[in-house]
């Protein structure tokens, strides 16, 4: 089964908890802190497996959840990390943000690897809050939670060529002749419904890929028919190769089909716009052929055009070596600009604060990634655990913000879904 799409949630794994614990030994009244930190929760990645050519095996995992780390121990155990999950993906396949659409990895090359979901770190043990004032820590933190994210996986085919047109023109049929590929050819359209594959080996050594893509209509670029299908898998040729039936067999205009082929691809996306295009003159054996080419070269004179006939195996030698000679002359290309993909901020403006608060029906509402993630691992069970993130709370300027704002003792702070009072 060929499937091209699909959407999955992703649930890297949490931080394994750090341990509190002293150390308790005959004659050692008052052993020090020996809890362990806890292991690193499992991230989610991506690898690029070059004999795959489908996400089929990604088609049924709705939901793909990594392990927990391991949680420290005493006599300073440190617990293990957890193991990652590898999904394996085609070459070709696009991994999207599926709330943002911003592109998050665009995997092209054999074994190339992408984490997409990280995993927790895992909490600090009591012995690593040692210090020469603190020497024996009664806390310990919990592991972070790991990253959670609904991503969309796209494939587009990797083909140095594709062949477009209308359906039943005759694609399928050229693509069988001048290669080893054997697609399913019927006299209706749309018999091709998913991209096929073929390996075109020119008498001088050279040799290509070429796909023959899901037949176009109008419309196409608004998702009529097989649209999306056949435009997402043509971004990622180096060459557009246009088929006509210059016959005009079933009624058909080749100036038409081709004024309506340029303009869905036009409407699609900026960098088909853009791509080189051949044209190929099918089934010139047909009675109106000769005549049908003659006025489409006054419509238009300025396009490379081949005759052939796919029936008879005629005229695609000059065609193949004029294809061969101009990807040679093309060099491979991002499909996406910077400003598409996911970014980063690795810096922080040192007068900004790394929260935001703001009054809900007299409830103070305090949101923030650190705080938030200082809040899940704090251990509340734990007298000094909870010391400690008041007071960290208070040095990020939490307490001061909140007086500024006008709250005053006794009102209610919330963080996440917990609810506390705000008080000395």
């Amino acid at each position: 089964m060929f499937v091209d799409e699909t959407t999955i949630q992703l649930i890297a794994g949490k931080g394994g908890d750090g341990c509190t614990s002293f150390r308790r030994e005959k004659y050692i009244p008052m052993g020090g802190p020996d809890g362990g930190n806890g292991g690193k929760g499992g991230d989610i990645l991506f690898e690029v497996d070059k004999g795959l050519k489908t996400l089929v095996d990604l088609r049924y995992k709705k939901v793909v959840k990594a392990d927990k780390g391991v949680n420290g121990k005493g006599s300073t155990r440190n617990g293990a990390n957890a193991e990652n999950i590898i999904l394996k993906v085609p070459e070709g396949t696009t991994i999207y943000d599926a709330d943002t659409g911003l592109v998050i990895a665009d995997l092209t090359k054999d074994k190339e690897q992408f984490v997409v979901a990280r995993g927790g770190r895992g909490g600090r043990g009591n012995k690593a809050f040692a210090t020469h004032n603190e020497p024996a820590p009664k806390f310990s933190e919990l592991g972070a939670l790991g990253e959670e994210r609904r991503i969309k996986c796209e494939l587009k085919v990797m083909a140095d060529v594709g062949l477009i047109g209308m359906p039943s023109v005759g694609k399928s049929t050229i693509l069988s002749q001048i290669s080893s590929a054997k697609p399913k050819i019927g006299e209706y359209h749309f018999t091709t419904l998913n991209p096929n594959l073929g390996v075109v080996n020119l008498k001088d050594g050279r040799n290509f890929v070429m796909a023959d893509l899901p037949g176009l209509i109008e419309g196409a670029s608004e998702g009529a028919g097989l649209g999306h299908k056949f435009l997402k898998h043509a971004m990622r040729t180096k060459i557009l190769v246009h088929v006509l039936d210059m016959g005009a067999f079933e009624g058909r205009n080749p100036v038409d089909d081709y004024k309506k082929i340029r303009k869905e691809i036009e409407s699609f996306h900026d960098k088909l716009k853009t791509k080189k295009e051949i044209i190929i003159a099918n089934k010139m054996d047909l009675e109106n052929a000769k005549k049908n080419l003659e006025i489409f070269k006054k419509t238009f004179p300025n396009l490379p055009i081949f005759e052939v006939s796919a029936v008879n195996k005629e005229g695609f030698t000059k065609c193949l070596i004029t294809i061969a000679n101009l990807l040679e002359s093309i060099e491979s290309e991002d499909l996406f600009k910077q400003e598409e993909y996911e970014s980063y901020i690795v810096y922080k403006f040192q007068n900004d604060r790394p929260f935001s608060i703001h009054n809900d029906n007299g409830v103070w509402i305090l949101e923030g990634k650190e705080i938030e993630t200082l809040f899940q691992m704090t251990r509340f069970t734990e007298d000094e655990a909870v010391l400690r993130f008041a007071r960290k709370l208070k040095g990020m300027g939490v307490e001061e913000e909140l007086e500024r704002l006008g709250a005053k003792r006794g009102d209610t702070v919330q963080i996440l879904d917990y609810v506390f009072e705000f008080k000395e």
